[in-house]
Parts: structure tokens; C-alpha cells; sequence
């Protein structure tokens, strides 16, 4: 079939367009979809086919649980015990809360696998105690919105089971293996950072804790995190599904939640059902149409056309690789991560592969630029969400930014050029 140039630039138009009058998402990727398929004549019955299969996947029926058991641990005291144990382990530091928080997210975005979660319940609680302990606004906001970031590349993630399902089956065991030096890589990273500003604006430290308090808030804290283990444990060893982990998971948080810690009443699951109701709705409606949105590109030829330019302009693999990675920085910064990685992985991983690149390195590289477009203007969703509970303008926050989004793009290129920092534990762990 010879390549539509007018239908490429119609649904590529058309998209961008909606984006730019403010048009949710989701509508933008199916009313594009519909004016395109219009045009070339393909029956609009094919469309809604289109996206009834991007819901319909085995490998995404995990992510309904993931999202519940997210929802029963925020709300149910795991992250104020997160932060106490951080808090009694490496507090007493130049900064100590700054630490605290970057621990503290990386702990729970193990459990909640969303930045946005991440930041509205640990920066709740997080940024105005920083605050009153005589931390700029800039700094703290910054510190929670980068270090929740972590929470998409540490295990588990439903941004990692929609990578697997785009890339064709690869192993959700190997993708959550594979996100966990890289977390954990990007985590040291930002306490470096801030250790250094808290030295230069010489933050406080916070107080020793007694041995005796230490071992009961590990205890305390333990307990909510096992949560995310089961999840891990149970898929990288064999002896569940993602789903059967995840469901697994949803009922040991249930039962933890409200029968251990009891911090909120039985009463609550009907309100906590309805928040991960409306995620999981948000979810799949970008799904389905993420999908039908990237079935037209395949059509026309889109993957083939961007795979022939790359490659045009250089062969060499370190200059396409950096190609790539602005590319979705740009595209992370105006777009919602899951229906990019819809979208992009079918495009480039057949470019990443040529270039010897393992499609689960690739996979990690992408989670984690599309983070760091969740941190930058002008839609940065996590941005916006810190500046709400710090009470600080975009543009303040912004301009204080720069330490932390150097960091995240040194990790990222460290990630990029060496395999192994996301292939070591795969390798060994699931060959």
C-alpha cells in the first residue's frame, strides 16, 4: 500500500488539535481515530473492534487489582508508617526529611506503582512537614514530585504490564525485575542531590531514634510493605500470574488494612471501590483508545516511515538512542504516560531492535523518560499535583527544578547505554 501523506497529517493534525482546545485524552485519540478511519473509508465497526482489543488482553487484568490494592494501602496508613520508618532509619541526616522523602517514595511506589499516588499521599503529609521544619517550598515540592517518579520503574508497576502487553508478551516477571536497579539507581541519585543543596541552604537534621522505637516501627511498617513483595516474589518466581499476584496482594491488603492497623472502618471499601473504580475507568478508556490510535499509524505505515527516517539521519546507535529520548521527553511532556507507551512502543521498538537493544531495556528507558515528562511543564501531572499541596506557582517550582531533572536525565542516559543496570537481575534471576 503506498504511504497516505494526507492521512497521516489528518490524524496527526487532528490529535493535536483536540490536545490544544484542551480535549481530554482519551476523546482526542478516539475522535482522531474517527475522522481518519473516515477518510480512508475503513468501517467504523473496525474502530470500535480496534478498541475492544486493547482492553482485551489476559496481561491487563492485573491492573484492576494493582489499582485496588494501591487504593486499600494509601488510604489505609501504610504511608505514614513508611515515613516513620524511613524517618527512625536515615533521618538524622543534613536534610533528613528531604531523605526521608525520597526513601519514603520509593517504598511506597512499590506498592501504589503511580507517581500521582505517590505524591498525594506522601507529599501530603511530607511537604508541609518539611515546610514547617524550615525547608523552602521549591525544595521540598521538588524533592516529592522527582523521587515519586521512582514508583513507575520499582515493581509494581501498571505502567510495566502495559509496556508488556504493547511490546507483543514480553515477561511482566522480567520487565519488574529489570525496573528495580534502575529505581533503586535514580533513588541514590536524587539523595545525593539533595543532601548537597541541604548542605548549601543548611537544612536541619532530624533527631536520633531509640533502638526500641526503630524496631517497632520496622515491625509497624513491614507488615503494609509485604504487599508489594508478595506481588514481586509471586511473578519473578513462577508461582503466580501477575493477575493471581495481584489479586493476591488486593486480599492481604484488605485484611491488613482493616484488621490489623484499623486505622479506618469497614465502611471505608465502598468509598475506596469507587476512587479505584474511576482509576481503573480512566485506565482502560486511554487504553482502548490508545489502541485504536495506534492500529491506524500501523496502517499507514507510521512504524516503517519512523524507523526509515532514524535511520536516515545516522546508523550510529548512540546518536538514534538520543533521538529517541528526546523524542518522548517532549512527547512525555505534553501527554499521559500509558497511552504513550501504547502508542510509541510499536513504533519504536523495531527501531531500538535493530540497534541490538534488548526490548526490555528499552522498556524501562521509556517508563522512566515518560516519568520524567510527568515532573516538567507544561502538562506535567505529578508537577501540578506538588505545586497544589506545597501552595507554590508552577513557575517558582520550575525554576528550581534544574538539580533534580539533571539527575534524572543522567540516570536515564546510564540506563540507556548500559544494559545491564536494567538486564542484570533478569538475566540472572529469570533467564
Amino acid at each position: 500500500m503506498p504511504v497516505n501523506t494526507f492521512a497521516i497529517g489528518l490524524i496527526l493534525g487532528t490529535f493535536v488539535f483536540f490536545l490544544v482546545i484542551k480535549t481530554p485524552i482519551s476523546f482526542a485519540l478516539l475522535a482522531s481515530s474517527i475522522i481518519t478511519a473516515t477518510y480512508l473509508e475503513i468501517p467504523l465497526m473496525s474502530i470500535m473492534v480496534q478498541m475492544v482489543k486493547g482492553i482485551h488482553s489476559s496481561s491487563l487484568m492485573a491492573i484492576p487489582f494493582f489499582i485496588l490494592a494501591g487504593e486499600i494501602m494509601g488510604q489505609g496508613g501504610i504511608s505514614r508508617r513508611i515515613i516513620a520508618l524511613t524517618q527512625a532509619l536515615i533521618g538524622r541526616v543534613r536534610g533528613g526529611l528531604a531523605q526521608v522523602n525520597i526513601v519514603a517514595s520509593m517504598f511506597f511506589g512499590g506498592i501504589s506503582g503511580s507517581a500521582i499516588a505517590d505524591v498525594s499521599s506522601i507529599g501530603s503529609m511530607m511537604i508541609p512537614m518539611m515546610k514547617d521544619s524550615g525547608y523552602d517550598k521549591d525544595y521540598s515540592v521538588n524533592v516529592t514530585i522527582t523521587s515519586a517518579c521512582q514508583g513507575l520503574i520499582i515493581p509494581p508497576s501498571h505502567n510495566m504490564i502495559i509496556f508488556a502487553a504493547s511490546a507483543g508478551g514480553v515477561s511482566v516477571g522480567r520487565v519488574f525485575l529489570a525496573g528495580m536497579l534502575p529505581g533503586i539507581l535514580l533513588g541514590v541519585a536524587l539523595m545525593i542531590v539533595s543532601y548537597i543543596i541541604a548542605v548549601k541552604r543548611n537544612y536541619p537534621k532530624g533527631e536520633k531514634v531509640p533502638l526500641n522505637v526503630k524496631l517497632r516501627v520496622i515491625w509497624d511498617a513491614a507488615l503494609g510493605m509485604m504487599t508489594a513483595v508478595i506481588i514481586i516474589l509471586g511473578v519473578t518466581g513462577g508461582v503466580f500470574t501477575a493477575t493471581e499476584s495481584a489479586a493476591i496482594a488486593c486480599l492481604y491488603a484488605f485484611i491488613v488494612t482493616f484488621f490489623v492497623y484499623r486505622e479506618i472502618p469497614l465502611k471505608a471499601m465502598s468509598g475506596i471501590l469507587s476512587n479505584a473504580l474511576k482509576t481503573l475507568a480512566m485506565v482502560l478508556a486511554l487504553l482502548a483508545c490508545s489502541n485504536t490510535f495506534a492500529w491506524l499509524l500501523a496502517y499507514l505505515q507510521v512504524p516503517a516511515l519512523v524507523t526509515n527516517a532514524l535511520l536516515e539521519i545516522s546508523t550510529n546507535p548512540v546518536v538514534v538512542l538520543l533521538l529517541i529520548n528526546v523524542l518522548l521527553l517532549c512527547l512525555g511532556c505534553i501527554m499521559d504516560m500509558a497511552p504513550l507507551i501504547m502508542i510509541t512502543t510499536p513504533i519504536l521498538l523495531p527501531v531500538v531492535t535493530s540497534l541490538g537493544m534488548d526490548p526490555i531495556q528499552f522498556g524501562i528507558m521509556m517508563i522512566l523518560n515518560l516519568a520524567i515528562g510527568l515532573c516538567t511543564p507544561p502538562v506535567g501531572a505529578v508537577l501540578f499535583v506538588g505545586c497544589s499541596i506545597g501552595e507554590i506557582s508552577l513557575e517558582e517550582a520550575a525554576k528550581a527544578l534544574w538539580p533534580f531533572y539533571l539527575v534524572m536525565i543522567t540516570a536515564l542516559m546510564l540506563i540507556t547505554f548500559v544494559p545491564q543496570i536494567s538486564l542484570f537481575l533478569p538475566n540472572l534471576l529469570m533467564p
